[in-house]
């Protein structure tokens, strides 16, 4: 059952490389970018508040109790976000960084119905494969910016925090009615399946 759920993921994310349009609002540069505009990015841009959201839930729905296997997606996630915004601040470049953060969409809200569970380090470079193109997008917006690690750690500092609003969600639905936490996933994947739809 998982090899079937995690090759239905690759099958996704693949089909994902061959759109192309744009997900993802920018940054606009301007004199007063800093920390506090990095930091108001990601809850203000709607694919990323429930990209990183759906981490932490998926986190606490999918952990047999509380402890380190609830971090294992956010550090993944925030580690790995960091790693591609270096990547676009050096001027390189992945393809299909718009299709995928869509796709990082449509699978974590999967990933939160389902409530599949996945060893720690495979659920931290899921997620983290996605956060690479999340990130690259940023780092892209930012380079050549004077403010660019200000903005930066602001994004950073709103990563952690949405991660813990959703790994407090999550827990907080652990004990209730099985479909609630089904109906957040469900959102966050059909959000995800209209912006690729909109990239066809």
């Amino acid at each position: 059952m998982q090899n079937r759920f995690l090759n239905a993921i690759v099958l996704i994310a693949a089909c994902a490389l061959s759109t192309g349009a744009s997900a993802h609002i920018g940054i606009e540069h301007s004199a007063k970018m800093g920390f506090l505009t990095g930091f108001l990015h990601p809850v203000t841009g709607l694919d990323h508040l429930a990209a990183m959201v759906a981490v932490g839930l998926w986190s606490a729905l999918a952990a047999r109790r509380a402890g380190p296997e609830l971090l294992w997606g956010p550090l993944g996630f925030a580690s790995l976000l960091l790693a591609g915004a270096l990547m676009g601040l050096q001027g390189m470049a992945l393809p299909a960084v718009e299709p995928m953060i869509a796709a990082s969409l449509l699978v974590l809200g999967l990933l939160v119905v389902a409530r599949q569970r996945l060893p720690g380090v495979a659920a931290a470079a899921l997620v983290g494969a996605f956060a690479i193109f999340h990130g690259i997008a940023h780092g892209t917006e930012l380079a050549g910016a004077n403010s660019a690690w200000q903005t930066l750690t602001g994004m950073l500092g709103a990563t952690a925090v949405l991660h813990a609003a959703g790994l407090a969600l999550g827990w907080a639905l652990r004990g209730a009615h099985v479909w609630l936490p089904r109906v957040a996933g469900a959102a966050v994947a059909v959000f995800g399946t209209a912006l690729l739809v909109q990239m066809t």
